[in-house]
């Protein structure tokens, strides 16, 4: 997916439902230079994509307009800096939410105080609670009604930002929730002031002491308030990954003034200094239980790292003098000295975190519907409403009736849910992401992983290893298997292709003491001759591959030996010492321990998966029966340059198709695929790479961090669908209800203090369904 663009992150204040974000996004989009605009209510954040045509000062221009705009509708924005230190942005952001928490705290408190009193005022002689005689509605109406005045006054003042909002956004022609709930409850105010007024002249006191409306919209504001508190504390619960990634850094680091030549359990000249004073180039010591502050290399010592929060691998991983370590990970035993590479925002850590708030303010293409429903919602509610009002009127009902129905429609309509459905899901599915090593880089790849038919796996370091290893060494005569593998790693200990590398690894690993080479030939490509002093003196060792040995005179007489490798997808190399063949060499790239188990979960889970590889058809077919693959679903003899084009000939199908791979070389293949899933280590990863990376792949777990990924999309999917099925299904069922459906076949009609409390619950069930993800696995 390549990305011709350029993008300004913005901030957004003054959004209070779905009404608002779609409004926000709807006049961004509209403004000349911008292409697109994603808007999150959770997050308060807009993306706008500005035309990659556009000059520096053209693009200026473009956002101021986008500003102005904002501004035009009754909201507020600033351009936030991605070079900005995104720790000091989303501490900002969260003491404003905690802010904003403590403020409707605050007013709840007097809204209730008032609120309860209130109730038991309006409706006591109902339930039969004794009143006294001075607030009796039949024996003094006119104190019975100022009283639930006086007592409503304050619970309207404590909610006095739903009028000031709410009326703003009328008057600017984009009315939202806040428009509802004002003129809700503004009218039951007015209404029963006016019956208030009737009373004090006598106009039939009696009867319009029963016909008050204090109560109802005392309890809307203080319920609608409540809900409101709820959702606030939830939505700031959906940032816990990210808080959990930011306290993975320390405050400070421990500088070494000593050489990195030294021990790192060696005394030597250090001091603390805060972890932003860190260069590039400064030699840090991290002690047992500690975390490593920056990114950086060991220079000296050894320790086991706990490397769980970005990696989402269990175990420990050792790593000694030359090994990357990321900033975050845990000193779990041993101590070391590192030199810092990486600082500040450059860190892996740094960039993850980046990459997860900008993921958490996208949208999935599943939440479009939801945004064109919310730009029109509020006004066709208005509308139903003034509709029901005039019908019920029409149909013979008293006034109060009639006005009970306009207002419960006004109020149980719910446009925060649907603006809440899809954003409050994608916030908690990355953050989970996040911390199980799987890092989404934005909503629609979190949409669409869950939904490929295909998936397209390069063979070369996804399916196996990485790395080749020697798989078995035949002996054609005279030494054993030891001998043979010490003369060929000590040929090969000068060369660095990567097949010399594993036969000397692999002596290395059997403890192997590797004689001198005293001269060293090679041919690029075919193999290597070496003069190696042993105790019984010089022998020469030629090693490579069979036409490398037949040159020089030698042949096999069993070459079906050398068949029976290359139909198990093997590299057979000949070793001749003293001019006679002494040995078969089989090495390969050897499968990952829990492919075959990856590649049975995908295809019983309805994904098809591919295996791409340049080798010959011979070796990858052998490699395909290992793996349980039909031959049908190999791509062999596949250049490079040609991965991208294999991908798109899949594509063709009309299916989604991903594609794995290590994200360098294959760069061009993930970008034409619908997704592309990098595979990382967690320290080397290149997270600007593909659409999502498998920081978790490099560790025991490796390709099953996959399934986590298809996994945490389809729960995320299924949420997504549980919240807008139930933010529609409950405006469709509530919204009838409160017009006097029920009414109609000889029901009651909705209490608006019913409809209240209906609408808070709605937006706190749909942030608290998506938090279920947090658990997701």
């Amino acid at each position: 997916m390549s990305q011709n663009h350029h993008s300004v992150r913005l901030a957004v204040q003054g959004m209070t439902c779905g009404a608002c974000s779609a409004r926000v996004q709807r006049v961004a989009s509209m403004q000349a230079g911008v292409t697109g605009a994603d808007v999150s209510l959770p997050a308060a954040s807009a993306e706008i994509v500005l035309d990659s045509s556009l000059d520096e000062a053209a693009r200026g221009q473009a956002v101021e307009a986008v500003l102005q705009a904002i501004a035009n509708a009754g909201f507020s924005a600033t351009v936030t800096s991605r070079q900005a230190d995104g720790r000091a942005l989303w501490e900002a952001r969260q003491q404003e939410l905690a802010q904003e928490l403590n403020g409707w705290r605050r007013r709840l408190i007097p809204a209730f105080a008032f609120t309860i009193p209130l109730f038991i005022l309006s409706m006591g002689e109902m339930v039969g609670l004794p009143l006294p005689a001075f607030l009796s509605p039949h024996h003094h109406p006119l104190h019975f009604a100022l009283a639930q005045l006086a007592l409503v006054l304050p619970v309207v003042w404590t909610g006095r930002q739903y009028y000031v909002s709410g009326v703003t956004k009328l008057l600017g022609k984009a009315p939202n929730m806040d428009s509802l709930i004002a003129l809700g409850t503004g009218a039951a105010v007015i209404y029963s002031c006016w019956n208030t007024l009737e009373i004090a002249l006598g106009v039939d006191p009696m009867q319009r002491a029963m016909d008050l409306y204090f109560e109802g919209a005392a309890v809307i504001i203080t319920l609608v308030s409540l809900g409101k508190y709820f959702e606030l504390r939830s939505r700031i619960r959906t940032s816990s990954a990210i808080k959990a990634l930011l306290q993975l850094t320390p405050e400070q680091a421990t500088r070494v003034a000593a050489g990195p030549e030294e021990d790192a359990r060696t005394t030597a000249a250090t001091e603390l200094v805060p972890v932003e004073q860190v260069r590039p180039g400064d030699v840090l010591l991290v002690k047992s239980g500690e975390r490593v502050p920056v990114d950086g290399e060991i220079v000296a010592g050894e320790a086991a790292l706990d490397e769980s929060m970005l990696t989402g691998e269990s175990l420990p991983v050792t790593k000694g003098v030359g090994d990357a370590v990321a900033g975050g990970t845990v000193s779990v035993q041993g101590s070391l000295r590192m030199r810092a590479t990486r600082v500040g925002e450059e860190t892996v850590l740094a960039r993850i975190i980046a990459l997860v708030q900008e993921a958490q303010g996208s949208r999935a293409p599943v939440a479009n519907l939801a945004d064109r429903i919310s730009l029109y919602f509020v006004p066709i509610v208005m509308g139903i409403a003034l509709v029901s009002g005039l019908a019920w009127l029409a149909a013979g009902e008293p006034f109060s009736v009639a006005l009970r129905i306009c207002i419960s429609v006004l109020v149980i309509a719910c446009p925060c849910a649907m603006g809440l459905a899809t954003p409050t899901s994608i916030m908690v599915a990355t953050g989970r992401g996040a911390q199980l090593g799987v890092l989404f880089k934005n909503g629609l790849a979190l949409e669409q992983t869950g939904r490929l038919g295909v998936l397209v796996l390069d063979k070369t370091g996804t399916l196996t290893q990485g790395r080749p290893q020697v798989m078995e060494i035949l002996p054609l005569a005279g030494l054993d298997k030891s001998a043979c593998l010490t003369l060929a790693a000590a040929a090969e200990t000068s060369s660095e292709h990567p097949l010399a590398r594993a036969i000397v690894r692999a002596a290395q690993e059997q403890g192997l003491s590797l004689p001198a080479a005293t001269t060293f030939q090679t041919v690029t490509g075919k193999g290597v001759t070496a003069m190696i002093q042993t105790g019984d003196g010089a022998r020469e060792v030629r090693i490579g591959s069979p036409q490398y040995i037949r040159d020089a005179g030698l042949s096999l007489e069993d070459e079906a030996l050398l068949d029976a490798q290359a139909e198990a997808g093997r590299t057979p190399l000949l070793l001749a010492v003293d001019g006679r063949l002494a040995a078969v060499l089989a090495l390969a790239d050897a499968l990952r321990p829990e492919a075959r188990e990856v590649l049975d979960w995908l295809r019983n889970h309805g994904v098809r998966p591919v295996m791409l590889t340049g080798d010959a058809r011979r070796t990858a077919l052998a490699v395909a029966r290992e793996l349980g693959l039909p031959e049908a679903d190999v791509m062999a003899e596949v250049l490079p340059e040609g991965k991208a084009a294999a991908v798109a000939q899949w594509k063709q199908g009309g299916r989604l198709v991903g594609m794995v791979g290590d994200g360098v070389n294959d760069a061009p293949a993930l970008a034409t695929a619908d997704v592309g899933l990098a595979m990382g280590s967690g320290v080397d990863v290149a997270v600007e790479t593909g659409d999502v990376v498998l920081l978790g792949a490099g560790g025991s777990g490796g390709l099953r961090s996959l399934i986590t990924a298809l996994r945490l999309s389809r729960a995320t999917r299924r949420n997504i669908l549980q919240n807008l099925g139930w933010a529609f299904g409950y405006n469709i069922l509530g919204i009838p209800v409160a017009a006097g459906l029920l009414h109609a076949f000889g029901g009651p009609t909705l209490s608006p203090m019913l409809a209240g409390a209906a609408m808070a619950l709605s937006s706190v069930s749909v942030v608290g369904n998506a938090l279920r993800l947090r658990w997701a696995r």
